[in-house]
């Protein structure tokens, strides 16, 4: 296949254009190189620069190419009222942009880059009463050290459950919002030109080439920078925030049986699917699981209490409709992947 590579190079897009290649693709890579994800680095070689919104450089581009992998995104938790306008023109217009010139150039194929935070908070349930869509975590309660969902119905404590594809979407960040946005589109695309795609939720990604110490730096790289300093990683809340971290060489994995799999889809068909290694941990449990990783002893993380709104409590998927469609398993699981990432090559 030609497939066309949208943030390309990026952390994850490097990766997945390091596996398309070495499966026999053709790979046509683009990246805007925004300052924010990459610093004053070059693009690598073959490296079309581009701003995905700009509609008039898509038409040679998008000639011969068989599906688009659509990685290029602005990323992070968009705490600020003043980032909604870099979400909404470089997540939801580039992406408009780019499936109007795909149908413009017959290209019907897609795979998307999407995300666990489209899900807000995860999936919960009450001994008492069931399955519970919490509201948002109170303020209050935040200061207070009560970190915990709490039952609608009785007031209390809500258990978290695996989160699958047909979950409630409840978006609660501007980066959120923007994702789910990219989500609508692809679909409506779908039905009204006729194509096919495949939406990837990541879960908390991490790995080799991670950058290092900017926005797009998940918490796992953030933890290692802080014991690379010698002092105590920070940790929000109590630490028992629930999470599920898939390796970069996985996620990169799923785009490949994603890609596979939707050039054979009927036209008409979008689905979605987790990508996650199915090992929950605690954010608790990631800062010492990257400090075992490293050769000398280290300070114990610190646990702060303190809180940033908009974060969620527990989210954590259940991988079981990747795997039973797309064949797609994780391979490399946190409790080894952590640990070698704390020595791991990062970007600068």
């Amino acid at each position: 296949m030609k497939v066309l590579l949208t943030g390309s190079a990026g952390f994850i897009g490097t990766a997945i254009g390091e596996v398309l290649e070495a499966d026999g693709h053709e790979v046509v890579r683009v990246d805007m190189m925004l300052p924010m994800a990459h610093g004053s680095a070059t693009p690598p070689p073959g490296t079309h620069r581009l701003d995905v919104r700009d509609a008039a450089q898509w038409t040679d581009l998008l000639e011969g190419v068989d599906a688009v992998c659509h990685q290029a995104a602005v990323v992070g938790a968009g705490v600020k009222v003043a980032d909604l306008p870099d979400y909404a023109g470089h997540n939801d217009l580039g992406t408009a942009v780019l499936l109007a010139a795909m149908h413009e150039a017959g290209v019907d194929r897609l795979v998307l880059a999407s995300s666990m935070v489209v899900y807000g908070e995860g999936r919960y349930a009450c001994p008492e009463h069931g399955d519970q869509a919490p509201p948002p975590r109170a303020v209050e309660a935040l200061e207070s050290g009560d970190f915990e969902n709490h039952c609608p119905v009785c007031d209390g404590p809500l258990g978290w459950e695996l989160v699958d594809e047909d979950a409630r979407l409840d978006p609660r960040s501007s980066y959120a919002a923007s994702k789910l946005a990219q989500e609508h589109y692809t679909s409506a695309w779908v039905r009204q030109a006729g194509a096919s795609a495949v939406a990837l939720r990541y879960h908390n990604v991490y790995g080799p080439g991670m950058p290092r110490d900017t926005p797009y730096s998940g918490v796992a790289a953030m933890f290692r920078s802080s014991l690379e300093r010698g002092q105590a990683p920070q940790v929000y809340e109590d630490g028992g925030q629930m999470r599920d971290f898939v390796h970069v060489h996985d996620v990169a994995r799923a785009n490949l049986a994603a890609l596979r799999a939707v050039v054979d889809e009927p036209a008409g068909r979008y689905a979605a699917y987790n990508v996650a290694s199915g090992h929950p941990v605690t954010i608790l449990d990631v800062a010492r699981r990257v400090a075992d990783g490293l050769p000398d002893s280290t300070p114990e993380p610190e646990v702060t209490g303190g809180f940033r709104l908009g974060d969620v409590r527990h989210v954590v998927a259940s991988p079981a409709r990747a795997a039973a469609e797309l064949g797609f398993r994780a391979e490399i699981l946190p409790d080894a992947g952590l640990a070698a990432f704390a020595t791991a090559p990062l970007r600068v």
